[in-house]
């Protein structure tokens, strides 16, 4: 039942602004870039002196300790890409280190502590993949905003 309902809502949803099925494709196609994501490599967080193994490119990441899913995020822009969100992250200049890590981002440097992620240019698909990711993996942390 509530499956038929749902689907029911994506062929509404399939008929809205875009219609004949493109949201439904794109939603497909989300799912298929969030697999891609799952299945990049965990990266352990350098070392002290050691360098940051990420791109300066646009993309989507997940933060994890052990296996548990600690924040998922995006790059909103350009400068600095991925590379420069986890060094962020690294030095405690992000939400996410400054409220779950205490403004501890050194503690990622702890051998538990890994990184994954997709480089995506799409500024759209970038959004969509880190909303669906954020909304499957249910990460500790949620960038709020606040």
């Amino acid at each position: 039942m509530f499956y038929e309902q749902i689907t029911s809502h994506r062929t509404v949803l399939s008929l809205g602004k875009k219609g004949n099925g493109t949201m439904i494709r794109e939603s497909q196609e989300v799912k298929k870039i969030f697999d891609e994501l799952c299945a990049q490599t965990k990266r352990p967080f350098p070392k002290f002196s050691q360098p940051l193994d990420a791109p300066s490119k646009p993309g989507v990441y997940i933060i994890r300790k052990k296996e548990v899913v600690l924040h998922v995020g995006r790059t909103l822009r350009g400068k600095g890409g991925i590379h420069q969100r986890l060094k962020n992250h690294l030095h405690g200049l992000s939400s996410f280190s400054a409220k779950y890590l205490k403004s501890k981002g050194v503690t990622l440097r702890k051998d538990e502590y890994t990184y994954q992620y997709l480089v995506l240019e799409d500024p759209r698909k970038r959004a969509l993949l880190e909303a669906y990711a954020v909304g499957t993996l249910c990460p500790e942390h949620i960038g709020l905003g606040e």
